[in-house]
């Protein structure tokens, strides 16, 4: 099995604040940090926690793991 971790920052579209999120994505399949990462800059400016997650699982797959604080909330998501 293959561990990606990696963290980012996305603005929340409701008050436009800045959210950092913490994702891990374990898989058999390798992926490509580089593709990885272009992927995360170009879709997730702005979103929805969980709408990040299930877009992130339909493109790399495997199972994920994707947390952040909102405004004092934590939320964690898990796709597998």
């Amino acid at each position: 099995m293959n561990t990606y971790e990696t963290n980012f920052f996305c603005v929340c579209p409701i008050n436009k604040v800045r959210v950092c999120y913490q994702l891990k994505i374990t898989t058999k399949d390798i992926i490509a940090v580089e593709d990885l990462l272009a992927h995360i800059a170009r879709w997730y400016e702005s979103g929805f926690h969980e709408s990040i997650a299930d877009h992130l699982h339909e493109t790399f797959g495997g199972d994920q793991t994707l947390i952040a604080d909102h405004h004092s909330v934590t939320i964690t998501t898990r796709r597998m």
